[in-house]
């Protein structure tokens, strides 16, 4: 018997600002508008729209795969030229969307191909998905679309299942095949996100970057810490976040607490680009959760 989330307006409603927070990060993301300006201004919309961002703004560029959320002090701006991810979550009482598009800035289209196999392995992998299929057969589908433009997807980036306060819900929606045993099922919750490359095809570990999230409850020892862990559970927030002194140093201090993200780089040193959806599997297919407002 299918198991639908009971709260699946929420779900929507989700997916519909999450949306809406994508293009306006689409739209921003120019020559010469400073990134921290564009990660407020993505997130400021999410809130302004009555959820929360379930995950900072990532705003990766070129090499970055993702992970990378500005500091407080960013003044970079973007170049023209620029592959820049705009991936971007939110949530209602942690029922959440993720979705991702990735810019190229100025729009020279150089890099065009990859940003069209990004899309094209989304949009494979988004019809081949469905109540009792394989998984491997949504990736088989993404890794055909993008290798038919003549590039590489990132092998050891992923999609996941979501369910509510848990981005990365445990089941793994790979984009290559022969990784998955899993099967779809109908009711549950998942983000496809294929990466395309002309690199490598592997990431490997960057520096670490803005972005954190508690391992688990830090109970009430530290109230600064249990106001933190109200605030956000176990969902990844933004050391720019966190604007109170008292709070922000609780954090320093209770580091072995807390997870911190390094930025993801293209191993080999290439470009990368990224395109994703929030789906939810229904008895006939998928509903794209996070399809463009318009």
């Amino acid at each position: 018997m299918a198991r639908y989330p009971p709260d699946l307006d929420r779900w929507r409603a989700a997916g519909r600002i999450a949306a809406g927070a994508r293009e306006l990060g689409v739209r921003s993301t120019v020559p010469g508008a400073r990134r921290r300006d564009v990660a407020d201004a993505i997130e400021g919309y999410v809130r302004d729209a009555g959820a929360l961002p379930s995950f900072p703004a990532n705003l990766s560029r070129n090499v970055e795969a993702a992970h990378y959320t500005p500091s407080a002090d960013d003044v970079a701006t973007f170049e023209s030229g620029d592959l820049v991810k705009v991936d971007v979550g939110a949530h209602l009482e942690g029922a959440i969307a993720d979705t991702a598009a990735t810019v190229e800035v100025g729009g020279s289209r150089r890099w065009e191909h990859l940003v069209r196999a990004a899309r094209d392995g989304l949009a494979a992998g988004i019809a081949a998905a469905g109540p009792g299929v394989r998984v491997d057969q949504v990736s088989r589908a993404i890794e055909s679309a993008i290798h038919a433009r003549g590039v590489k997807p990132i092998e050891d980036l992923t999609g996941h299942s979501i369910e509510r306060y848990l981005l990365h819900a445990g089941k793994a929606i790979p984009n290559v095949r022969g990784r998955s045993t899993d099967t779809l099922e109908e009711g549950e919750i998942v983000a496809i996100e294929p990466f395309t490359t002309n690199g490598a095809g592997r990431i490997e570990d960057g520096p670490f970057g803005n972005i954190v999230r508690f391992r688990e409850d830090p109970g009430a020892a530290t109230p600064e810490l249990a106001a933190l862990f109200a605030r956000y559970r176990t969902l990844p927030f933004a050391v720019r976040w966190v604007t109170e002194p008292a709070e922000a140093a609780a954090l320093r201090k209770g580091r072995r607490l807390v997870q911190r993200y390094p930025v993801f780089l293209e191993r080999g040193g290439g470009l990368v680009a990224q395109a994703e959806h929030t789906v939810l599997v229904t008895a006939d297919g998928v509903d794209v959760l996070t399809a463009s407002p318009d």
